[in-house]
């Protein structure tokens, strides 16, 4: 029942980080808005969600981390609901903030949990369901999600991705507070206060202007935010050299695997949370897919990733560590120079079939890349750096996937109105090659072989 429940919610959370991809034009159509409404439906939840994630884990030993995981399912499915019930485009992004930071506060908790409760020799028994329940709802997701939106049930439209998280919520939070167990506190812990306000307000300050400085003409306030992130970042690192119980251990940013790491993540992430909002708002928009033709139209993606994950993980991984990442970032570079080939042929025109071999072809590199990358960042770090390690990665994958959704987007909207549908995305396609290259520069910089189990510490 434990592991139910943690499932749960991991779902939930996999499917709201992605879905809102797949409502985005017809949450605009309805709510009305501009075009950085789409960005923001998702850069809200996952830049809440990332800065959540550095500040929860060490709050889950300091508060009780089962408390910490009910607050987080009950403020997540309260916050689904304000979601599903958003009167005003603005209103569902600020409650889609609330679902990040519900999410970040849950998410973290739930592996701790599920370590207290199995013994030592049956955990890894215990995550074998895992991979396959999160791969089939990474499949299943966009297209339960198209046929959501399509449905309409009670004209309800889009809002309906959101409000099945109510039920879903409900029953979890009941399982959680009846199976959980009580994980003992750690009175040791501190929550650094000042360190987790400053990389809040660095995040915010860096996000809002490149989401919404090409809608307003790149005004001197951009820059000016722009700048004052940039001295907030740095006011953070000393309050970090300063503090006694600092938000990232110190010992992590002096490891160059790990720092290299976070700028694989960076890169990476970038490119793929960018490609995916536009390739999405492509077929749907820009082929005038219905919303439940756009989720199929994405499946070979979808089905690629889960595939490429599978086999990563279970064999290419262990046997040769960091260069799956360098086959990975090839085999999506072909996806990417496939896609832009289909693209320039038949522009507008084309079909599912037409996408669906680069799409699963890119799908199949990057699922190669998610099985073992946190194993072969966190290869040199020691056994007490693991888990903190392992926050920092989720976070900086979450608050690039943002900066990705920020930058791309913003790219991709400045290109749209002079270069039409097909050459705009075919520009992202690009920047998207260039981050993945860089991605694959630095790799070259990662510990050359994965930590086995890293991935439960």
């Amino acid at each position: 029942m434990v592991m139910a429940v943690v499932i749960a919610a991991d779902v939930m959370d996999l499917l709201d980080a992605t879905i809102a991809n797949l409502a985005g034009p017809s949450i605009r159509a309805d709510l009305g808005g501009s075009e950085s409404t789409l960005q923001w439906v998702l850069a809200a939840y996952t830049t809440a969600f990332a800065v959540g994630l550095v500040v929860s884990a060490r709050a889950g030993d300091l508060v009780g981390r089962r408390r910490m995981f009910l607050i987080g399912m009950a403020g997540f499915t309260v916050a689904s609901l304000l979601s599903g019930l958003a009167p005003t485009a603005g209103a569902l992004i600020a409650f889609r903030v609330l679902q990040g930071a519900f999410g970040a506060v849950m998410i973290p908790q739930g592996l701790a949990m599920v370590k207290q409760s199995f013994h030592p020799d049956d955990l890894q028994k215990a995550f074998i369901p895992f991979g396959p329940v999160m791969g089939l709802a990474a499949v299943l997701g966009p297209i339960l999600a198209g046929f959501l939106i399509d449905a309409d049930l009670f004209g309800s439209g889009w809002r309906l991705i959101f409000l099945v998280n109510v039920p879903v919520g409900v029953v979890g939070t009941v399982l959680a507070a009846r199976y959980l167990p009580d994980v003992p506190r750690d009175r040791d812990q501190r929550l650094d206060v000042r360190g987790s306000l400053l990389l809040a307000g660095a995040s915010a300050l860096l996000i809002y202007p490149l989401v919404q400085g090409r809608e307003e003409g790149w005004p001197a306030w951009c820059f000016v935010l722009i700048a004052a992130a940039a001295l907030l970042f740095a006011a953070f690192v000393v309050s970090e050299r300063l503090s006694e119980h600092p938000v990232i251990e110190r010992s992590l940013l002096r490891n160059r695997g790990f720092v290299a790491g976070v700028v694989f993540l960076a890169a990476f992430f970038v490119a793929m949370n960018g490609v995916m909002l536009i390739v999405n708002l492509f077929i749907q928009v820009g082929l005038g897919f219905t919303p439940m033709h756009t989720g199929i139209a994405m499946t070979p993606l979808a089905v690629g990733l889960a595939i490429g994950a599978a086999s990563s993980g279970a064999a290419l991984g262990p046997r040769f560590g960091r260069r799956v990442l360098h086959g990975g970032l090839l085999v999506i570079g072909l996806g990417m120079l496939a896609l832009w080939w289909t693209i320039d042929r038949h522009g507008t025109a084309a079909s599912g079939w037409d996408l669906a071999p680069a799409l699963f072809v890119a799908g199949l590199g990057s699922g190669a890349i998610f099985a073992p990358l946190f194993d072969i960042i966190l290869a040199d770090l020691g056994d007490q750096e693991v888990g903190t390690g392992s926050g920092v990665l989720n976070a900086a994958q979450q608050f690039s996937g943002a900066l990705g959704v920020a930058i791309v987007g913003t790219l991709f909207f400045q290109w749209l109105p002079h270069d039409g549908w097909s050459r705009a995305t075919q520009g992202v396609l690009w920047v998207s090659l260039a981050c993945y290259a860089v991605a694959f520069l630095v790799a070259f910089l990662l510990p050359r072989e994965a930590r086995e189990g890293a991935e439960l510490a």
